[in-house]
């Protein structure tokens, strides 16, 4: 699909024409819906996925405003022609691997409701049709950078605690090891200790046995399964270190981007001048 004035949608409920235009000082596009469909769509730039410092993908919501800064006017969220209830839901844009479209925001009703299935195809169709669209405008770097340049103190924040709380989570599974594997020693020099008196003993005792049995709760147990905690804790704690390395690298991406690049895009009005 490419871009034009005014792009047409072929969907189950008939086809839809959506006129675009600059939106928030270039910082978005906004599609007018009207045929099979009224009401409006906003795309704006937003990261990739899977990266928080990759600024390539597209958010497409319904209504007049980014789904994730504000709630969009109900008079702005579309519905069909025949019909007089407003639908909200989002998607993102990806250029990355897998799927292309990520539900963000379910589509539904303003009451909760969800679409009949006819619906939601006519209404999946507009969001990823306004998606491609704007992927293929010329403008697309502005709204892009646009979004770095918007988003990048928030994401900074929100790294800092989750760099934070990996820190955290990585000391707290390895102590968990720690005291899993002490655990299993201790049990372990038990059953041991046990198995000896057994061994040594005349008569042995009925109790001795029961301790030395393998069930929920004995020292044989705990001697067996506290490796295998102590594993699952070390790996636990392993991945918290690996995200804190990715997570660590990707605030230093987004800071020297902060420090090196400047604003590509500019207002159309500017364009003009």
């Amino acid at each position: 699909m490419t871009t034009s004035p005014e792009l047409t949608i072929p969907t189950p409920s008939g086809p839809v024409f959506a006129t675009a235009q600059d939106h928030q000082d270039g910082r978005a596009v906004l599609y007018t819906l009207r045929g099979a469909v009224r009401g409006q769509v906003c795309v704006t730039g937003t990261h990739d996925r899977y990266h928080w410092d990759q600024f390539t993908a597209l958010r497409v919501s319904f209504g007049s405003c980014d789904v994730m800064a504000e709630l969009a006017p109900q008079e702005s969220l579309p519905h069909l022609r025949s019909a007089t209830t407003r639908y909200v839901g989002s998607v993102i844009r990806s250029t990355g691997e897998g799927e292309p479209y990520q539900q963000v925001q379910s589509l539904e009703s303003t009451a909760g409701r969800e679409p009949s299935e006819k619906t939601a195809q006519t209404l999946t169709a507009v969001l990823h049709a306004c998606g491609e669209d704007t992927a293929c405008r010329p403008d697309l770097p502005r709204l892009l950078d646009a979004a770095r340049e918007g988003d990048t103190p928030a994401l900074l924040r929100f790294l800092t605690s989750v760099l934070t709380q990996c820190e955290k989570d990585a000391a707290r599974y390895e102590k968990e090891a720690a005291e899993h594997l002490r655990d299993g020693r201790a049990a372990a020099a038990l059953w041991w200790a046990l198995a000896r008196q057994l061994t040594a003993a005349y008569a042995p005792l009925p109790v001795l046995a029961w301790w030395l049995a393998d069930y929920t709760g004995s020292q044989a147990r705990r001697a067996l399964v506290a490796p295998d905690l102590a594993r699952i804790s070390q790996q636990a704690a392993a991945n918290q270190r690996q995200d804190h390395a990715r997570f660590t690298a990707e605030v230093a991406s987004l800071r020297a981007q902060q420090r090196t690049r400047r604003p590509r895009w500019t207002t159309p009005a500017a364009e003009r001048r």
